[in-house]
């Protein structure tokens, strides 16, 4: 038998983050799936596909047109924002990822934070906006649009720099809290431009890990923030945290977002126990041992276990490994087709 599709993957993406019926789970993008091979297919290397809008529509796109996702996703990276903030960047090469300086914070204190006037017309921001006009343009109709805009705790990192920032959530939390505040303003104006500019969808990377912070900090400095950014962007909202998350999901269920990034570190099974139905789940494919070192069969075995488990929406658990082959890439929707004839 063979699956017929009765949505277009847009229906089939925006009826899954509202809890809706979907003729079959989708395969989403929350951040990034472009490699070298999807650059060279389309001429549009990284750092350029990075601040060039119509470099970066065209890169972008290959996410739908090649690989057969059912969104597109232009922001490859998380530093557009950080740029026009005037941090210190390293905009690396084709196979490597743009990065902040972190040596080099640009602010140590609450009094030190403003956003610039013309932060939104700063060139880097703007790639990502006109890129998000050009695709709502050419294929609005058809597929979905995920921009993305960063929280304030990923800013943080950047701003104040990793280290600085941490030791200050614990020597004075008045402080960091006062911080992330201020901060959220940058979200939220980042967020609303790319609406404007026709995203249909927001994925908010606020990198509160397990790896570096306890479910605790989680809940007493951003869940609240959380909340007011599903009041204040009103599109569905897809929040992506790197990690050991397993312990702050239930917390995470409970801020009104429409779905919940994951990584491969949580066991799909247990990450479905722990939103408890309150959240759409998106993931959680291992990027370094299955994706970037495996082959198809490794890809389509995890494919299996995340829905099996039950898992709304298919996704590699954050942005890909440059050089991943598009052998595995081109696998994900395949297998999510297979399991869909087999069970639904």
């Amino acid at each position: 038998m063979t699956l017929k599709e009765t949505m277009t993957s847009k229906e089939r993406v925006m009826a899954a983050l509202a809890g809706k019926p979907v003729d079959r789970p989708p395969v989403a993008n929350p951040t990034n799936v472009m490699t070298v091979e999807l650059m060279d297919m389309v001429d549009a290397p990284f750092p350029d596909a990075c601040r060039d809008p119509e470099m970066n529509a065209r890169l972008a796109a290959t996410g739908y047109t090649e690989l057969g996702f059912d969104v597109i996703s232009p922001y490859f990276s998380i530093i557009q924002e950080s740029s026009a903030l005037g941090c210190d960047m390293q905009w690396e090469q084709k196979d490597n990822w743009p990065t902040v300086r972190m040596t080099n914070p640009i602010w140590k204190d609450e009094d030190d934070i403003e956003v610039p006037d013309d932060f939104l017309e700063h060139p880097d921001n703007q790639a990502i906006i006109g890129s998000i006009r050009i695709l709502k343009e050419k294929y609005g109709d058809e597929v979905a649009i995920v921009g993305k805009t960063m929280g304030p705790w990923t800013l943080a990192y950047h701003v104040f720099g990793v280290e600085p920032f941490l030791l200050m959530t614990i020597d004075d939390p008045e402080l960091t809290l006062r911080i992330l505040h201020k901060l959220k303003v940058v979200t939220v104006l980042f967020g609303r431009a790319q609406i404007d500019a026709g995203a249909d969808i927001l994925t908010l990377p606020d990198h509160a890990t397990g790896d570096l912070v306890s479910a605790e900090y989680y809940r007493r400095f951003l869940q609240d923030i959380h909340v007011e950014m599903v009041e204040k962007l009103p599109v569905p909202l897809i929040l992506h945290i790197c990690g050991k998350t397993l312990d702050r999901m239930g917390y995470i269920a409970e801020t009104g977002m429409a779905a919940f990034h994951f990584d491969s570190k949580n066991d799909p099974a247990e990450a479905m126990e722990a939103v408890d139905g309150g959240i759409t789940l998106v993931g959680n494919l291992n990027n370094p041992e299955t994706l970037y070192a495996k082959g198809p069969d490794a890809v389509r075995e995890e494919v299996y276990r995340a829905l099996d488990a039950g898992v709304q929406m298919i996704a590699p658990e954050c942005a890909i490994p440059l050089r991943t082959k598009l052998e595995n890439l081109l696998e994900i929707p395949a297998a999510v087709k297979d399991w869909s004839e087999e069970n639904l």
